[in-house]
């Protein structure tokens, strides 16, 4: 069966040890409860059965352990939100989606099986509305809504050739900077199979910007923003000649499908105008990424797309603190939140700058302001736990706790977690946090070792609840190994 031999040939292909766990589901750390099983199956859910959330949970830490990661909070906390606001209309509302960040300039994005989807800073970089960014954001959902995995596999089982594996496979290089090469692996052998299957792969497309114009239309957002980002990428894939942008690489593009989309998008009623100003400010943050080494080209790139004049001011208050002016950079910040209070993000990059040059009194202070307005802001609590990290562990450790069970695919709250368990006294569960960030980044082997160590501390230290934990997410531990032992 593809199923079967799938996690295998991505485990071969990528050269990392880790599996989909023998007990069928991925088990999540529960810090102060019984571990639960996470589950995007849920009623009314089309988003994966039980192996499609294996495999994208999977696929996604062997892509953490490959990909080069765009660690930017602020703008993870932003996408999220936007997936959050699309996901319902797409009937993806009861899922559990994740997002992950891809430090590149290349213009892709990505949807994986189980729910996972990706986006570069380079499409940022690419959509000067926040309209196109959402464009495609809609239409990676339509892949997820409509099953696209489940129904190509099927069709790849008919033909007993396991493409939709090595399309998989290919799919994680690409997505983590292999360009062309990923596409190679995914045609390879199998290139009589794919040029078989192109139409059908047309036609899930066209499905999946079906389901994209609906869901901007029900979000508030102009569907014709669609259209506009496909003629787009089509001109810039004309300009770069054989090397068109990644995301046309595994998203055919043809002028019918351009026209159908424009067709459409202006037969939907309710066209929304909405335009947000924090997408202006994650865009500037995202420009800055790419050029970190000549931020005066991220101020040039971001005024031709004639942004708002607060955003400009937020790029130079960013820029000034790249150059080491953190008094100037937080000067304006504090300005432009006067200005516009509603936005958290002007008052959360204060807290971050400030930080980030050593004033971890000033960040803390900033943080808690900031918190008690908006409660729970991810981060914002990031910040204030660093923070404290300097001047009061077990405070640090309280939150990262919290912040753990109610992220336990975010792999940066366990990094910091294992530090404020080792500065808090908290030995045997800085042991276990650090196994939980090892699992969650594709090294499974070095995690099963750590949870080890974790629970001889644990029995030396008398801690039968670290001792309980530990045992449980041991098993689990070993079930992911095991089951690549099955394959090889």
């Amino acid at each position: 069966m593809l199923s079967r031999h799938l996690p295998r040939v991505i485990a071969l292909v990528m050269g990392l040890s880790l599996a989909l766990p023998a007990t069928g589901q991925w088990t999540e750390p529960a810090w102060e409860s019984e571990a639960g099983l996470p589950s995007l199956s849920s009623p009314g859910s089309r988003a994966a059965d039980g192996e499609e959330y294996r495999l994208g949970r999977a696929w996604l830490r062997q892509f953490r352990a490959r990909a080069p990661e765009w660690q930017d909070p602020l703008a993870q906390a932003y996408v999220e939100s936007l997936v959050s606001r699309l996901a319902p209309h797409s009937g993806l509302g009861g899922s559990e989606l994740v997002v992950t960040l891809v430090d590149s300039h290349r213009l892709n994005a990505f949807a994986v099986p189980g729910g996972v989807i990706g986006v570069n800073a380079g499409l940022f970089a690419f959509a000067e509305q926040e309209a196109e960014l959402v464009s495609v954001l809609a239409h990676e959902l339509g892949h997820l809504a409509q099953r696209h995995y489940t129904r190509g596999r099927a069709r790849a089982e008919q033909t007993q050739v396991p493409a939709m594996a090595a399309m998989l496979a290919g799919m994680l290089i690409a997505a983590a900077g292999g360009g062309d090469a990923g596409i190679g692996v995914a045609m390879g052998s199998q290139a009589a199979f794919i040029q078989d299957q192109l139409a059908y792969s047309r036609r899930y497309e066209q499905e999946a910007d079906r389901v994209g114009l609906q869901v901007m239309a029900e979000a508030g957002y102009d569907p014709e923003a669609m259209a506009s980002m496909f003629r787009a990428m089509q001109r810039l894939a004309s300009l770069q000649g054989g090397t068109p942008p990644e995301f046309l690489l595994t998203h055919p593009l043809t002028e019918s499908r351009i026209s159908d989309t424009a067709s459409r998008a202006a037969q939907l009623a309710g066209k929304g105008g909405r335009e947000d100003l924090q997408y202006h400010l994650v865009r500037a943050r995202a420009l800055l990424a790419i050029h970190l080494r000549d931020p005066g080209q991220a101020a040039t790139r971001l005024g031709q797309g004639a942004p708002p004049r607060e955003a400009g001011r937020y790029l130079d208050a960013l820029i000034s603190a790249e150059r080491g002016d953190t008094a100037t950079a937080l000067r304006r910040l504090d300005a432009l939140a006067r200005e516009l209070p509603d936005l958290t993000l002007i008052p959360a990059s204060a807290a971050e700058l400030a930080f980030e040059a050593g004033h971890a009194d000033d960040a803390i202070e900033r943080s808690r302001r900031l918190l008690r307005l908006v409660p729970g802001h991810v981060p914002t609590t990031l910040i204030l736990a660093e923070a404290l990290l300097q001047r009061d562990p077990d405070e640090a450790w309280r939150l990262l706790r919290e912040l753990a069970e109610r992220r336990p695919e975010d792999h940066r709250v366990f990094a910091l977690l294992t530090e404020a368990a080792g500065r808090s006294g908290r030995e045997a569960l800085g042991h276990l946090a650090r196994a939980e960030h090892q699992q969650l980044t594709g090294r499974i082997t070095d995690a099963i070792r750590q949870l080890g160590v974790a629970r001889r501390v644990a029995e030396r230290e008398g801690n039968n609840a670290a001792t309980a934990r530990i045992e449980q997410r041991y098993e689990a531990f070993l079930g992911y190994r095991e089951t690549l032992e099955e394959f090889q």
